[in-house]
């Protein structure tokens, strides 16, 4: 069973949830799907039994012994990526696209492409399972794809260790990388926040869930700093029946857990919240 944990927006909590999830009594595999920003390594400190070069796209790279400083690819670079330093050409490798006009239109030939290599998959074991997670160099692009390593390689840890269970953390928003974290899961759980701009991002998120026909649930994540819109997005859920599983209230232990690298599980199992997120995950794994 995978259930992917997503969000409109930022913030929202999503991180802190996949984490309560994935120390719950059973034994997970966790993917960390939020390759941009990968945070749940932080979390579990997983032992790291395997590491994969991910190559995103290229870079533009310049032989100085065949330049001859003529500034044809500046004029060419629609992306401002190169410029006359010390008169001398230079690429930013940041600004950079990978686009190869410049290697096309170089006179002598100096500009060449280079894989981007920087970028990481891996996977190892954690205090609860298996854990696997991608981290995407700054500037680096093709998210979705590496979304799509780390789910594959979490389905192939799943089958191998006999762990029924694949927890997925998300990234926010609604794009290519969210696409690829959620395409043919069994479960897809939004959180939520009582803000305007939360609601207004939940309804974005589940037109792209409904579209893909996923089972769609929502939590609701500090319901009670703003009980108004809690009820607002409670109404809009029943009318397109999506249903709420947990309305978890702010509360300065998930922070705390937070800081002493654990899930509000491991620090207080009995707490309101921490039995608010069991009931959700029994609904949710249930259903």
């Amino acid at each position: 069973m995978e259930i992917a944990v997503i969000s409109g927006k930022g913030g929202t909590g999503k991180s802190s949830i996949s984490a309560a999830f994935a120390t719950l009594s059973e034994k997970v595999v966790l993917a960390d799907c939020d390759v941009d920003a990968a945070n749940l390594y932080i979390l579990f400190s997983p032992i790291h039994e395997e590491e994969q070069v991910y190559i995103g796209g290229q870079k533009a790279v310049i032989d100085y012994s065949l330049c001859t400083n003529c500034g044809l690819c500046i004029n060419y670079c629609r992306f401002s990526a190169i410029s006359l330093i010390n008169d001398k050409v230079a690429i930013s490798e940041i600004s950079c696209d990978g686009c190869k006009l410049c290697s096309r239109i170089c006179p002598v030939k100096a500009i060449s492409m280079a894989d981007s290599d920087k970028s990481r998959m891996y996977s190892g074991t954690f205090r609860n399972g298996e854990m696997v997670y991608g981290r995407l160099d700054p500037g680096e692009e093709n998210s979705g794809k590496l979304v799509n390593i780390v789910r594959d390689k979490a389905k192939k840890i799943s089958k191998e260790n006999n762990l029924n269970t694949i927890i997925i953390d998300g990234p926010p928003g609604i794009g290519c990388p969210v696409i690829s974290t959620i395409t043919g899961v069994d479960h897809v759980v939004i959180v939520t926040e009582p803000t305007i701009s939360g609601m207004h991002d939940l309804q974005r998120t589940i037109e792209i869930t409904s579209k893909f026909n996923l089972k769609t649930w929502v939590i609701i994540n500090k319901y009670d700093l703003n009980t108004e819109m809690t009820t607002q997005i409670e109404v809009y859920c029943r009318s397109i029946e999506v249903k709420v599983v947990a309305k978890i209230p702010f509360n300065a232990q998930v922070i705390e857990a937070m800081v002493h690298c654990k899930s509000i599980i491991e620090l207080s199992p009995n707490s309101e919240i921490a039995n608010l997120i069991k009931n959700a995950f029994k609904l949710i794994t249930n259903g």
